[in-house]
């Protein structure tokens, strides 16, 4: 299917986006007392308000009208059945089996998937076990204190989160650290203050041929092998992996290859292998909960009617931002410190899968796909970019992420940490406008002409949209939940842009050509088929490097 942005579906939308140009966030919690509860949802407990966002209920009709004529429940229905929507690369992108009990469909291909599936999550929770107990050991007979986890990408990012989120539900003492920069530094500093006989590594890559990732594996093969022998390769290390011929060669034993599949794409993986170092961490049994959360936002999303499906009305207002009011970017800002490194997940999760300029028939789209998704954690956010957030001259939308419990006995802190979260989505919506300024600055005081020169600067013009998603516990249950929303959110948007979401051609060059400026960097001089600007960098760090040496 084209794209056609000159269709009724979007024309109307963009009509009514001119309609609704004078109206306010304010205007519209005036004129309806039920705002809040018309324009939120909630599946067990956990609720998104979305009342805080620019729209009425002929915006969420229109919105509706476009997903509709962009045939999203086809597109569902073709996701869960196995269908090779990853078109470029003739692929599945079956993830959500990952994370089910039965067949998403009943084809002969998906009950062997699911077995495989099942198979690998009870080799991984042997294993996992294995190392909790002290029952798998080093080469030397020390049990394992430190797990040293080497990806890339979304080898590293999604299980990085899921192990920080859900520390409180850790069931050992040991220590999981991440290795994904090939920068030296990374890997040096993490392996300096590691026992080579207590460690062991993860090596987590689908081809085990990715250039970052194994770089820093042979260094850390090396590391282990001057401290213990070549002999311990076999029981410091495991893969991650689908290529089992490549990790035999490295010294990996078979019994401690976990496999991988090509119908699992790297941003969509935590819940495969690559989440063993979260079984590890927190256990099966939080693990199997992990999984049962994101199982049961996928079936509300596959079986909930479009108007009250959370993954659904969260990419439409998406597309409302971004391609009809012109929105750049979106923050993310979970005001729960362990969801930290969320927002770099769903960074990846939405950038490389809809930050493209071509349909799936090849194409330019004829509107703006995905905007810049950034953030931080509150209340570290309020003091860094929350300026440009209230005054800035772009509006950019937020999602705002909080618990109604914590993890600690801080009671004081939490409801401190509520008041802010909510009080910055209420600013945003409310704002202050001038007069309102002077009066408040009369209220404290000031002198007349202190006012008139203050207030233009302390005045907050508001009507910014934000979205909160509150969750009673941040438990597995629920991080499995919110993971799986932001994913089913981005095939959304992808489904409305007629865009491949599952491949990512876009970090192909750049790798390409890392090669050949590697083999430039390693000549003297550089070779003269480079630019003149990277020729000229090179032979300038080469000047440095001798002048250090």
């Amino acid at each position: 299917m084209i794209m056609n942005t000159a269709s009724n579906a979007w024309q109307n939308l963009k009509q009514h986006s001119r309609d609704m140009k004078n109206t306010t966030l304010n205007q519209l919690f005036e004129c309806d007392a039920d705002r809040f509860n018309r324009f939120s949802v909630c599946l067990d407990d956990f609720l998104v308000d979305y009342s805080k966002n620019l729209l009425t209920d002929e915006t969420m009709a229109l919105l509706a009208q476009l997903a509709i004529k962009s045939n999203l429940v086809e597109r569902i229905n073709e996701m869960f059945s196995g269908s090779a929507i990853n078109i470029s690369e003739n692929r599945a992108a079956l993830h959500t089996l990952l994370r089910a009990s039965k067949p998403t469909s009943p084809s002969g291909m998906n009950i062997e998937r699911l077995k495989q599936v099942q198979e690998s999550l009870s080799k991984m929770t042997t294993f996992a076990e294995g190392i909790q107990s002290g029952k798998l050991t080093g080469s030397t007979g020390k049990p394992f204190k430190n797990i040293l986890h080497i990806g890339v990408g979304g080898s590293v990012l999604g299980p990085s989160m899921a192990v920080k989120a859900l520390a409180p539900y850790s069931k050992n003492a040991i220590a999981i650290q991440f290795v994904t920069n090939v920068d030296g530094a990374d890997l040096h500093d993490k392996m300096s203050n590691l026992d080579p006989e207590t460690t062991l590594i993860l090596i987590a890559s689908k081809t085990f041929l990715t250039q970052e990732t194994m770089l820093n594996a042979r260094s850390a093969r090396t590391w282990i092998t001057k401290a213990l022998g070549t002999k311990s390769v076999g029981n410091h290390f495991a893969a991650l992996s689908s290529n089992l011929k490549q990790t035999e060669e490295f010294g990996i034993l078979p019994e401690r290859h976990f496999e991988l599949w090509d119908w699992v794409g790297g941003r969509y993986s935590l819940w495969s292998a690559i989440g063993l170092p979260i079984l590890i961490s927190i256990g099966s049994e939080n693990f199997r909960q992990l999984l049962s959360g994101a199982h049961q936002l996928d079936n509300h999303f596959r079986n909930c009617s479009l108007e009250k499906n959370i993954p659904v009305i969260l990419g439409l207002i998406s597309i409302w931002h971004r391609s009809i009011l012109g929105y750049k970017s979106h923050a993310i800002i979970p005001y729960d410190q362990r969801l930290e490194l969320l927002i770099a997940h769903i960074q990846q999760l939405q950038m490389e899968s809809n930050g493209k300029s071509i349909n799936r028939d090849g194409s330019k789209i004829p509107t703006d796909s995905s905007g810049v998704i950034w953030g931080e954690v509150g209340t570290n956010a309020q003091h860094s970019f929350f300026q440009l957030l209230h005054q800035g001259s772009d509006i950019i939308p937020c999602d705002f992420l909080i618990a109604a419990n914590a993890h600690h006995d801080l009671q004081h802190h939490h409801e401190t940490l509520i008041a802010n979260c909510f009080a910055q989505s209420q600013a945003l919506m409310k704002g202050r406008n001038l007069e309102e300024t002077k009066t408040h600055l009369r209220k404290k005081g000031l002198l007349q002409a202190d006012i008139e020169r203050i207030a233009p600067h302390a005045t907050f013009p508001g009507n910014r949209p934000s979205t909160t998603i509150l969750y009673k516990k941040l438990d597995p249950k629920t991080l499995g939940m919110l993971i799986a929303t932001y994913e089913h959110k981005t095939f959304v948007e992808g489904v409305v842009w007629n865009i491949n979401s599952f491949d990512q051609w876009g970090v192909e060059l750049g790798k390409e050509l890392a090669n050949q400026v590697l083999a430039a960097v390693k000549t003297e001089p550089a070779p003269s088929e480079l630019d003149r600007s990277t020729s000229g960098l090179i032979d300038q760090i080469k000047s440095f490097q001798k002048a250090i040496n």
